[in-house]
């Protein structure tokens, strides 16, 4: 498993933010039965970057608390059988064997405005972000009602077993 976390916000985090990003990932894997060792790289920045980002890959100019780059499609989310073809190659990396899972940017400063907003800890925000964006690379959407709560009871789940709660 690879877990790359880049920092490049001057407002610190005072937890131990690599420590709940690599359970948090773990977890979710764990919870999808990922067959596979993955990558993903997690970006810790700041609103302006994240607004940069946002606009740059989504046309939307404004910062946001998280934003998911899966590098993989899947047929059904969650469904990692599709990726046992030689068409599916690119997924991997050719090093380490470890399937590419995607890019996760997390604006800092929303994960303490919004662990004060809704009342539970930074630590429990931030793992709710990397949760959600987790899904996200594994193929599951909020576009739709159903999709939406699928996607909270999966996030729920994942952050109960880990016993971070509100």
């Amino acid at each position: 498993m690879t877990i790359d976390v880049e920092y490049e916000s001057e407002d610190k985090l005072a937890l131990p933010f690599e420590e709940i990003i690599e359970k948090v990932v773990c977890e979710a894997l764990t919870f999808e039965k990922c067959p596979y060792e993955a990558e993903v790289n997690v970006l810790l920045t700041d609103d302006e970057e994240i607004r940069k980002i946002n606009s740059q890959f989504r046309f939307i100019d404004n910062a946001t608390d998280v934003l998911s780059f899966p590098m993989v499609e899947y047929e059904r989310p969650g469904d990692f059988s599709g990726l046992e073809t030689p068409e599916a190659d690119f997924c991997f990396n050719p090093e380490s064997g470890e399937l590419l899972l995607g890019d996760i940017a997390v604006s800092v400063q929303k994960v303490r405005s919004q662990a004060e907003a809704y009342g539970h800890s930074e630590e429990r925000e931030l793992a709710f972000l990397i949760a959600h964006s987790m899904f996200h690379l594994m193929g599951y959407d909020h576009e739709t009602e159903e999709e939406r709560e699928q996607m909270e009871q999966k996030q729920r789940e994942v952050l109960d077993r880990l016993g971070i709660t509100r």
